[in-house]
């Protein structure tokens, strides 16, 4: 990979807006700002919208913090989005995600020995990306089990991460230091 293609700006650089925006990711729950706002930080109005929604993802969802790190690892890997990896596949672990199944997610299999809402949500968070939909059956199931609400959620945090994901991806944003290994290229 290239070079980083949006750096970080340094403070003293920032614009009102972009110094208002940052300043509100850096008083949130992330307490700094952090890789994905980095190259958005270009956009000050979009990253305020975009962190104010991931914010409400990551913290509060209907689907609670190890379903919602279960999907940001599923999505993470469905771009190959290392920043996004190395930095929610430890706070999965932590959350109870079991590491087989993170292990698994890295190398683009499906895990095996799951609990029964981890195995839904892994199969509608794969059906979404890959099938772009999703089947009446699994539909079916996911509300059962977590309601409209949760649904809505689970959708929105796909698309979110995957929205971070290009970002980075195209912005070739700098992997920070992290206890998970890097996912495998699984093009060869």
């Amino acid at each position: 990979m290239s070079r980083d293609r949006l750096p970080p700006i340094p403070a003293a650089q920032w614009t009102e807006a972009q110094r208002r925006e940052a300043q509100e990711v850096i008083d949130g729950p992330r307490g700094a700002l952090i890789s994905p706002f980095v190259p958005l930080l270009r956009s000050p109005e979009l990253m305020g919208h975009a962190q104010r929604m991931g914010e409400y993802l990551r913290y509060r969802s209907a689907l609670g913090l190890r379903l919602s790190e279960l999907a940001i690892l599923v999505t993470a890997r469905e771009w190959s989005q290392q920043v996004e990896w190395a930095i929610h596949a430890p706070i999965a672990e932590r959350e109870g995600v079991p590491a087989h199944v993170v292990q698994a997610i890295a190398e683009g299999r499906r895990p095996q020995d799951m609990r029964e809402d981890e195995s839904l949500l892994y199969d509608f968070c794969i059906e979404l990306h890959r099938n772009r939909g999703i089947c009446d059956a699994t539909w079916a199931q996911a509300v059962a089990l977590w309601g409209e609400h949760g649904v809505m959620d689970l959708i929105a945090v796909n698309g979110y991460y995957s929205l971070l994901s290009m970002v980075m991806n195209a912005a070739h944003t700098e992997v920070p230091a992290s206890s998970a290994q890097p996912l495998p290229d699984l093009t060869v």
